[in-house]
């Protein structure tokens, strides 16, 4: 079967927590395609641990694209732990809302990329959540993808470096729902 090619043409699936088991070696291999060229990085090799790490966590949530049974694409968070919201620090003052959604993590497949899929997963991934806004970020020094998450109602607000071996990253914001 040809593949479609376009986001629309993809069969997107919802997983949870309860389906990790079920998902994890999905999540990994598509990682290790997306960022192939990057799988040198031992950030990027500890891939497996966050896909553990966050997949253990009971409000985990995760879309993953499917042409066919191939899987080309994932998008995956949870919810922020209230009264934890790191990226309140970079605002004065913090919005009075602070139920968050941390989006901790997209991925597509070279061959699937500027199709739309990121898009599709990000907004599969973002209806209709309780929260009433979404945290990620985003590494500066990939400015197109930075511009995609402003053109979806992200907000950059300031700059963090979760580990000591990870990117100093863009911190963003958006409300939900994405506009």
């Amino acid at each position: 079967m040809e593949p479609s090619l376009s986001a629309t043409g993809l069969d997107v699936r919802r997983f949870t927590h309860a389906d990790l088991p079920e998902i994890r070696q999905t999540l990994i291999d598509v990682h290790a395609d997306a960022y192939a060229d990057e799988m040198d990085d031992e950030f990027n090799q500890r891939f497996p641990w966050f896909v553990d790490h966050w997949g253990g966590l009971p409000g985990f949530s995760c879309v993953i694209a499917f042409d066919g049974d191939k899987a080309v694409g994932f998008a995956y968070g949870a919810p922020a732990v209230p009264g934890r919201e790191w990226w309140r620090e970079h605002l004065d003052p913090a919005p009075a809302k602070d139920l968050t959604f941390s989006y901790s993590e997209l991925a597509v497949i070279p061959e699937w990329r500027k199709k739309g899929v990121a898009e599709r997963l990000t907004r599969t991934l973002l209806e209709k959540r309780d929260e009433d806004l979404v945290v990620l970020l985003v590494d500066p020094d990939h400015p197109r993808v930075q511009a995609l998450y402003e053109s979806w109602g992200f907000r950059k607000v300031g700059k963090r470096q979760p580990f000591p071996d990870s990117p100093v990253y863009a911190v963003m914001l958006a409300e939900l729902p994405l506009s």
